[in-house]
């Protein structure tokens, strides 16, 4: 804060002590129903959640309003099963992390706390002298409420109240002294884990279920990514999450709203790697069209997509392979060779009837994550085709094998030819054969996305095959992945382990089964999709923990 430097160690041991309770709590582990399925299934158990980077922002600006800016020196992500949100829950928080959240949380409450008309609607109430306990409490309650997901107890809401009284006194300002009350709240761990932990379930030996404000914390995470409204909370309070047809309703509420396709966009962007773009690196030698913004222009493209035909038009999923339509701006479209939609940002267009660009195969936002700094690689395309579009497992590289490919001049001019050599040792040869293929498909597009026919002078053979159907280029390659039988059970496996935040157990089978053939009877649609997960005992259930 700027009044740190004055600020007296009382009030700082008080603060420490209010979020100290990150130890304790990082040990802890512990009517009809016609539209939720019965339990039938061994869920995964229940767990801890740290919030990621992307949750703990929305929280603080649902909390603290959307004109604060949140710091991002704090503990990174963890990705695991393919997802920072199943990072969440193997990864903990390491020393220099509790140091960040400090700052952080003191940084953005001294944001909240500074006069202005923000401020006022953020307290409410107007304090009678330097210190008002009343109006302190009064907020502290709201508030933690709100950053806690749920109702503080009356010891938690003493001591940040003489938290906040103790620091207006030393300080001689409530709302100097408030914001350190604040900052107590979003160190603790109560914030920055999700402490959804179930209770045992009486009717199911070895099973534990969720229930009201852990059920719509969890749900809220789902399907908005952030924090519950208060709205939620008043369902939870009032037992409505009990009950399956006041839940359906609640589910219902929060896929009806603009923040489910915000949330949408954050499943996606983690599931296709998108966080590369951020720092997308290329040869600008080799590819003299690379610029800092291509790849988060590139990102917005995919994403944008995404969120326009499966969400706005509520689409079929398996058409976003075959799209003859894109959102670019100027520089994308360039790049494609197509006439820029809009002079001044992104623009929906039409794709030419050549058809060489087609769907999400097409974007320079795969086509850039999935190559090398100066070339293209089908390996590595070939790979994200198989384990991120159809879940398939690809054993990784024995040790010592080296893998660099022959120089051009050598083994010939294209990438076909120089791949050949992983045909000739069998311990490649098997893994090689189910991506190579695939990724020289896409071949006919360099390390940017920019489209090609020859390389190194050569023409570029694009053809291949998928499980027995042939292709030739990007287009019927898409065309090939989006009928192939693979492709929505992947993506009811990815939502699945997304909404629980834990990869998927073997007892979960059954019921990932059930879940992909009502996804297809329901023509393969997201929204139905995503509100058959909410519903699911997958999500609402866990295991005993050993």
């Amino acid at each position: 804060m700027t009044d740190a430097h004055r600020f007296g160690g009382q009030v700082v041991v008080l603060a420490l002590a209010a979020a100290a309770t990150l130890g304790a709590c990082t040990g802890q582990i512990g009517e009809r129903e016609s539209d939720v399925a019965p339990i039938a299934i061994d869920p995964a158990p229940a767990t801890l959640h740290r919030l990621t980077r992307a949750q703990y922002e929305n929280a603080i600006h649902d909390l603290l309003g959307t004109a604060i800016t949140v710091p991002t020196a704090i503990e990174p992500d963890v990705e695991s099963g393919g997802f920072a949100t199943v990072g969440g829950s193997v990864g903990g928080i390491s020393r220099r992390g509790v140091e960040q959240y400090e700052s952080a949380a003191l940084a953005v409450a001294t944001q909240a706390m500074a006069p202005g008309p923000a401020r006022e609607d953020l307290v409410a109430c107007s304090p009678k002298g330097s210190t008002d306990e009343l109006c302190a409490r009064g907020f502290l309650e709201r508030f933690g409420r709100s950053a806690w997901r749920r109702s503080l107890a009356e010891d938690e809401l003493a001591r940040l109240t003489t938290l906040a009284t103790t620091a207006s006194s030393t300080l001689g300002d409530f709302h100097e002294g408030l914001a350190y009350a604040i900052a107590a709240l979003l160190q603790s761990p109560y914030f920055l884990f999700r402490v959804e932990l179930g209770s045992a379930d009486a009717e199911h030996a070895g099973l534990r279920r969720y229930h009201g404000n852990e059920l719509a914390s969890r749900l809220s995470f789902f399907l908005w990514n952030t924090i519950p409204d208060n709205s939620l909370l008043d369902a939870a309070a009032r037992g409505d999450l009990e009950s399956d047809e006041r839940f359906a309703a609640s589910v219902d509420r929060l896929l009806g709203s603009p923040r489910a396709r915000d949330a949408v966009r954050n499943f996606f962007a983690e599931r296709l790697g998108l966080s590369a773009l951020d720092d997308l690196s290329k040869d600008t030698v080799v590819y003299p069209a690379m610029s800092a913004d291509l790849g988060p222009l590139a990102r917005e493209e995919t994403l944008r997509d995404v969120d326009q035909l499966l969400m706005v038009e509520e689409g079929d999923y398996r058409d976003l392979f075959t799209l003859q339509r894109t959102f670019v701006d100027r520089k994308l479209a360039s790049l494609y060779g197509i006439r820029a939609p809009s002079l001044d940002g992104f623009g929906l267009a039409d794709l030419p009837e050549s058809g060489v660009r087609r769907g999400l195969l097409g974007h320079a936002s795969l086509l850039a994550i999935y190559a090398h700094p100066t070339s293209s690689s089908a390996t590595l395309r070939g790979k994200f085709i198989r384990e991120v579009l159809l879940c398939a497992k690809v054993p990784p590289p024995p040790a010592n094998v080296n893998t660099a490919l022959p120089d051009p001049k050598e083994s010939g001019p294209t990438l076909r030819d120089r791949l050949k050599v992983h045909e000739s040792q069998p311990f490649c040869a098997s893994c090689h054969a189910a991506m190579d293929s695939l990724g020289l498909g896409l071949e006919r597009f360099d390390g940017i996305g920019a489209y090609r026919t020859h390389e190194n002078g050569a023409p570029i053979d694009a053809s291949g095959e998928i499980d027995g159907v042939a292709f030739d280029g990007a287009t019927s390659l898409g065309t090939a992945v989006a009928q192939h039988p693979d492709l929505g059970p992947c993506l009811v496996r990815h939502v699945v382990r997304y909404a629980i935040g834990e990869s998927e157990t073997p007892g979960m089978e059954a019921e990932l089964r059930r879940l992909s053939r009502e996804f297809a009877d329901q023509g393969y649609r997201l929204p139905k999709l995503l509100r058959a997960v909410a519903l699911s005992p997958a999500f609402r259930t866990a295991t005993e923990n050993p």
